[in-house]
Formats: C-alpha cells, sequence, structure tokens
C-alpha cells in the first residue's frame, strides 16, 4: 500500500471516530426514556397578595434528568413561567437546556397553553416540560 493511500485511510477512519464520538450521548442517567413523575417532588399552589395564582407542577423524570415548572396565573392568563429544575448535570446538559428552557418558556407565554412546539435537540426536556406545565396549569384550572 502507498503512503498516500495509507494517509489518506488513516485521515478518514480518524474523521470517523471522532464524528462518532460527538454523537455518543454523554449523560449517564439509567431513567427510563419516557417521561414519569417523580413522586417525592413538592408540587403546589399558592396565592399571592395580588390575586396571582402560583402553581409548581410534579417533576417530571425524564432520562437526563427531572423537569419541573412553577406557573403563575392571574386573571386567567399565564403572567409568568419559572423552570424550576431541568437537567443541568454536565455541559451537554447545560448548553442544550440554556437554549431550550428560554424558548419553551417564552412558547408558552405566547401560546398561554401547554401546547409549545418541541425544541429541536431538547425532546426529552420538552417533553418532560410539556407534561410538568400541563399538570400546573390543569391545577390552575387553566
Amino acid at each position: 500500500m502507498s503512503g498516500v493511500r495509507r494517509i489518506v485511510l488513516w485521515l478518514a477512519s480518524t474523521v470517523t471516530g471522532v464524528v462518532l464520538l460527538f454523537q455518543y450521548p454523554t449523560s449517564t442517567s439509567s431513567a427510563p426514556e419516557a417521561a414519569t413523575v417523580v413522586a417525592a417532588s413538592p408540587a403546589g399552589t399558592t396565592t399571592g397578595t395580588d390575586g396571582a395564582t402560583t402553581v409548581t407542577g410534579p417533576a417530571v423524570d425524564t432520562r437526563y434528568g427531572p423537569v419541573q415548572v412553577q406557573v403563575t396565573v392571574s386573571g386567567g392568563v399565564i403572567t409568568d413561567v419559572e423552570v424550576v429544575e431541568y437537567p443541568d448535570g454536565d455541559r451537554r446538559d447545560q448548553q442544550i437546556n440554556s437554549r431550550a428552557v428560554p424558548q419553551l418558556v417564552q412558547e408558552t407565554l405566547d401560546a398561554q397553553s401547554a401546547d409549545v412546539d418541541m425544541v429541536s435537540g431538547a425532546t426529552y426536556t420538552s417533553e418532560g416540560y410539556a407534561e410538568s406545565l400541563q399538570a400546573a396549569l390543569d391545577e390552575a384550572g387553566l
């Protein structure tokens, strides 16, 4: 085999290995892929002095960690959404959710419901978010 051919083969193998390495999921969570509600997670409702109701949905366990949403409703309008818990155990989770969480919150405020689009690349967070949000909205009577 010629030297140039060996170099090309080595380069192609290296590039393939690097591509496969970056596609490998980095989370070591052994949670099931389907979203399930974590029984021990606190959920609750509080009413402020201004008449606004704040409801915390249940923590929904996802493949990469729990997602929990808190929503504030005033006069039948969603006025605030806070994601109190989401996967952030490693750099990749932090990178994904630093983009996904604000997008999900804004879509909720725009849609005034839990009918929000999934964020590409953050499917598990999006699913957990929607489930916790819907439970909070149900509790709030929306």
